[in-house]
C-alpha cells in the first residue's frame, strides 16, 4: 500500500507541475466499476408483496391507472382487484405484479383472512352502518317479521341490501324484488296485507302522468291497501340514477335519447362495454361499488327507503 499511495502522489505532483488539472479523489476506489453492487437489480428497485386491502392506493405500471382498491373478487380462476380513481370510476386488473406504490414496485396479493378480519373490527369501530344507523357490534338477525318490503328489480334489492341490509336484519325485514310493477294490484291482493303483515312498495320513476303513477293509482284503491300498504317512489327513472353522479365522475347523469336503452346508452356514455345483457350486469356491479354509504346516493331514494323501513316496523302494528 505504501509504494502505490506514493506512486499516487508523486503522478498528481507531476500532473499539477504540468498544468493539467488535477483528478478529483474519490473515496470510493471501486465505485465507477459497473459491476460494483447488485448490478441485476431493475431500476425502480425488487417487487415486495403487499396485500390488496381496501384502500390501499396503487398505480398499474402499464396504464398508468391510480386508484384505490374496493374489492378482490375471483373471477374464472384468477383474482381481479378493481381499483376506483378520484372521479369514481372503477377499473379491474388481474391480481399481481404490475402495479406501483409511491413508485415502487409491488405484488399485489389476495387479502389475508386477518386483514379481512381487521377491516371488519375498523367498521364496528367506526360505530355507524351504511346506512347512518349506530351499529350494533356482533347482533344476529332476527327471525323475519311476516311484513314486507318489494322493490322493482334485482338492481334496487341489491342497493338496498348494500346501504340497509345491517339495518334490515336487525329488524327482521326481508326484500323481495318484483320484476316489474305492471300488475301491482294482482301483488297485493295475493300477499293479503293486515296487521303485522304490512307491505312497503318502491317504485321507480314515480312522476305524474306517467305509466307507474296510473299503476299505483290503481293499487292504492283496493280496499287491501287501505291501512296496511305504502307505496312511495323516486323520480328516477332507474335505481341507477339514485347514485350521485359525482361517484361515476359526472356533475349529473346524462340524458339518454328516446328510443335508445336507457342503461346500454349510460354504459357507452361511461365508455364501459355495452352490447349485452351481460355487459349491464357487469356495468351495474361497477355502480353498486362505487357506492359506500347513504352519503352515496340522492335524497329522493333515501328519504323514501327509510320511510318504508319505518312503515313495515312500526311496533304498534305488528
Amino acid at each position: 500500500m505504501g509504494v502505490a499511495a506514493s506512486a499516487s502522489v508523486q503522478r498528481a505532483s507531476a500532473r499539477a507541475a504540468s498544468g493539467l488539472p488535477t483528478l478529483t479523489a474519490m473515496n470510493d476506489r471501486y465505485g465507477s466499476d459497473v459491476l460494483y453492487g447488485d448490478w441485476r437489480a431493475p431500476k425502480r428497485g425488487r417487487s415486495r408483496e403487499v396485500p390488496a386491502e381496501r384502500d390501499v392506493v396503487v398505480e398499474d405500471a402499464q396504464s398508468g391507472y391510480v386508484g384505490a382498491v374496493v374489492r378482490v373478487e375471483k373471477s374464472g380462476g384468477t383474482h381481479v382487484v378493481f381499483l376506483e380513481d378520484r372521479f369514481g370510476k372503477t377499473r379491474g386488473f388481474a391480481l399481481g405484479g404490475g402495479f406501483l406504490i409511491d413508485g415502487e414496485p409491488v405484488i399485489l396479493t389476495p387479502p389475508r383472512p386477518a386483514d379481512a378480519a381487521a377491516l371488519a373490527e375498523r367498521k364496528v369501530q367506526a360505530g355507524r352502518t351504511a346506512s347512518g344507523s349506530v351499529a350494533v357490534p356482533n347482533a344476529k338477525a332476527r327471525v323475519a317479521l311476516g311484513s314486507r318490503i318489494f322493490v322493482e328489480g334485482r338492481h334496487d334489492a341489491e342497493l338496498v341490501e348494500k346501504v340497509w341490509g345491517d339495518d334490515l336484519r336487525i329488524e327482521g325485514v326481508v326484500v323481495e324484488y318484483l320484476e316489474g310493477v305492471d300488475d301491482l294490484a294482482a301483488v297485493i291482493r295475493d300477499f293479503r296485507p293486515e296487521k303485522g303483515r304490512r307491505l312497503g312498495i318502491l317504485v321507480d320513476h314515480l312522476v305524474p302522468g306517467t305509466k307507474e303513477a296510473r299503476i299505483v293509482a290503481e293499487a292504492q284503491a283496493l280496499p287491501q291497501a287501505r291501512d296496511h300498504v305504502l307505496i312511495v317512489g323516486h323520480p328516477y327513472v332507474d335505481v341507477w340514477q339514485s347514485v350521485r353522479p359525482e361517484r361515476l365522475g359526472w356533475s349529473k347523469w346524462p340524458t339518454i335519447p328516446k328510443g335508445q336503452s336507457w342503461k346500454h346508452g349510460i354504459l357507452a356514455e361511461l365508455g364501459w362495454p355495452h352490447q349485452s345483457q351481460a355487459d349491464v350486469a357487469r356495468g351495474w356491479k361497477q355502480i353498486l361499488g362505487t357506492v359506500r354509504t347513504y352519503a352515496d346516493l340522492q335524497p329522493e331514494l333515501l328519504g323514501r327507503v327509510e320511510e318504508l323501513i319505518d312503515f313495515v316496523t312500526d311496533p304498534e302494528q305488528q
